[in-house]
């Protein structure tokens, strides 16, 4: 057996030991806004349930440990002292990973991921309307556990308003586990579907994804794309050229010859097929034919 002393390790290699060996961790997606009102929207995978009376969650954004920089998030904790914690289901698990890039301050990740901002009754944050359980929170205590890169903070938070979707209610009201069908993090790119099993996602990108909020409207509002392929087609970072998708509809002429003129119901079908298979550079050149 390996045993290690985890100060003889960098920061970052304790760090992967730690997420892989406690896994899977439950998903905190946290909704915050700041001073001025501006939403933020973030997941993380350190975070629980600690008390049900008083009904008490604690997350925790860490500093970061590349350069010891802190969180939006945790601003706009300190800021204001409220926070809306949604639950990640797998139908839009892709949409939360995408969330995750580390887009400038003011970038509102509800329209980066192509989730809907639903106002909150009790707090200032917006709830995720595609979310199945949203808990409205107070902030009641932020514990800083370190200064130096890695370090978390502990943010106690008490719920005052839960909504729970009834489509995952059973007739007695509690909740069927298996129609949240919620997710978890592990180490690296894993994700466990609680109900399946452990798959994976590949991080977002560090040079920005573009966005569901970038795409043409045609694809942004398609009938046929589910949340998960939006977060997929959001995390490129940037639309294959004219000439890129001209090469492509002339290579798949044999097999699509009329790529050109489908109608867009037939494109999207055709794109989630490439999506499936991970291929999101040809999903995207469907899209644009």
């Amino acid at each position: 057996m390996l045993s290690i002393n985890p100060k003889s390790l960098s920061t970052s290699k304790l760090h992967s030991y730690l997420l892989s060996a406690v896994a899977p961790r439950p998903i905190a997606f946290a909704s915050t806004v700041d001073a001025d009102g501006h939403a933020n929207l973030s997941p993380f995978s350190f975070f629980n349930v600690f008390s049900a009376n008083p009904p008490i969650l604690v997350f925790s954004p860490s500093r970061r440990v590349k350069d010891n920089t802190i969180k939006h998030t945790l601003q706009n904790v300190t800021a204001t002292k409220e926070v809306v914690i949604n639950v990640v289901s797998f139908d839009m698990v892709h949409q939360a990973s995408l969330s995750s890039t580390e887009y400038p301050e003011g970038v509102n990740e509800f329209e980066k991921a192509g989730f809907t901002m639903l106002k909150s009754d009790l707090v200032k944050p917006f709830r995720v309307a595609e979310s199945p359980v949203q808990l409205e929170c107070k902030v009641t205590d932020i514990i800083a556990l370190g200064n130096e890169g890695g370090a978390g903070n502990l943010v106690i938070c008490e719920v005052v308003k839960l909504h729970i979707d009834e489509d995952v209610l059973n007739e007695d009201g509690s909740i069927n586990q298996v129609k949240l069908d919620l997710v978890a993090r592990a180490g690296g790119s894993y994700y466990s579907r609680v109900k399946k099993g452990f798959f994976e996602i590949p991080k977002p990108l560090t040079t920005l994804g573009i966005g569901v909020d970038s795409f043409p409207e045609k694809v942004k509002n398609s009938m046929v794309l589910t949340g998960n392929d939006l977060g997929m087609l959001g995390n490129v970072e940037s639309l294959p050229t004219e000439a890129e998708v001209t090469a492509f509809i002339a290579d798949v002429s044999e097999r699509y010859p009329d790529m050109k003129n489908m109608p867009h119901r037939q494109k999207h079908k055709l794109a989630r097929n490439y999506l499936s298979f991970g291929d999101v550079e040809s999903a995207w050149k469907v899209l644009l034919s």
